[in-house]
């Protein structure tokens, strides 16, 4: 079963979290090899796509917010698209949108970033919105300060926490055909108790950035776990390994899980926003619609009659039998 742990390091200013996501990830690719509009990704989409639920189930778990993480990268690679969603109660779900032959053995640069215009987006869209409030977004480049391709996401990520947060961070992130994993390791804030939004962003937590010798001793640590290590052995494992000299105080253990929010109702309403005139013109050429979600597979199929019935205002649609002849 797929677990999340986070842990402090008592009476240090440094804060971790480790997922290892496996029925949750299974299906996930289970899913995705189903679809027969699209097919399964190639090894190297589905290892960046289970490092992206991965991350997307450390960041979620990091915040207080009652509200969906989505975590995107986009670019000009044969990936056109990437995306990662984890709801509050560690539901989530990913889907990559893959337009053309993947190299092999192609990392993010190729995969994404090929002119080094790919950007990677994290949005918090809040559950119960304000009227008239929009989802936050923050956007960071796939490169550097110099303008270097970053070749790893978790590389991408550190360099947005250390932007948007002001907080030295240390991610590992692997994934293959069973797990996909993470280990994140984060300097405490030295004021503020924001979270993506940016709350945390002060002088303070900025003077402290890389001066945190307990902090830069812990991620040392933690930056000596491989890819293999992350993915085969279970949390105790890991946490004893890497830290046997340190207290480490643990928190109740969470269950990430696949869920996809996808519905009738959903579809519906996104038939409704192409207007009566674009859905008539698909049901003249097709006989039907069919919508298809890319996160889970389903299929969702619209007759002429269920069409009408979109464009019916409530006090127009004819009485429903209540049997079938």
């Amino acid at each position: 079963m797929s677990e999340l742990h986070k842990f402090l390091f008592d009476g240090l200013p440094v804060r971790g979290i480790i997922v290892r996501l496996t029925d949750a990830w299974t299906e996930v690719l289970q899913r995705r090899q189903l679809n027969t509009g699209t097919g399964p990704w190639a090894p190297e989409v589905a290892e960046l796509m289970g490092q992206m639920a991965a991350a997307g189930a450390l960041m979620q778990s990091n915040i207080k917010f009652n509200g969906a993480l989505v975590l995107q990268i986009f670019g000009d690679g044969p990936v056109k698209v990437a995306v990662a969603e984890v709801q509050p109660d560690l539901s989530l779900r990913a889907t990559a949108k893959v337009v053309g032959d993947v190299p092999a053995g192609a990392r993010l640069p190729q995969m994404v970033n090929v002119g080094n215009q790919g950007r990677c987006a994290i949005t918090l869209d809040p559950r119960d919105k304000f009227p008239g409030q929009q989802p936050y977004q923050g956007v960071v480049p796939l490169h550097g300060d110099r303008l270097e391709k970053l070749e790893r996401l978790s590389e991408v990520l550190e360099h947005y926490m250390l932007q948007s947060e002001q907080l030295d961070t240390k991610l590992i992130l692997a994934a293959d055909e069973k797990v996909a994993a993470g280990l994140l390791i984060q300097r405490l804030p030295v004021e503020g108790e924001g979270n993506l939004a940016g709350s945390f962003v002060s002088s303070a937590n900025e003077d402290a950035i890389g001066v945190n010798e307990d902090y830069n001793r812990i991620a040392t640590l933690a930056a000596s776990l491989t890819a293999q290590e992350l993915l085969e052995l279970d949390v105790d494992t890991v946490l004893r390994r890497l830290f046997w000299d340190e207290k480490v105080l643990r928190f109740a253990p969470q269950t990430p899980r696949f869920a996809c929010s996808c519905s009738r109702d959903r579809v519906s309403s996104m038939i409704r926003s192409l207007g009566q005139q674009e859905a008539e013109d698909i049901l003249a050429e097709r006989g039907d619609i069919e919508v298809g979600c890319d996160f889970c597979g389903h299929q969702y199929r619209f007759d002429a009659v269920d069409a009408a019935r979109l464009f019916t205002s409530p006090g127009d649609q004819p009485p429903v039998p209540r049997a079938v002849q």
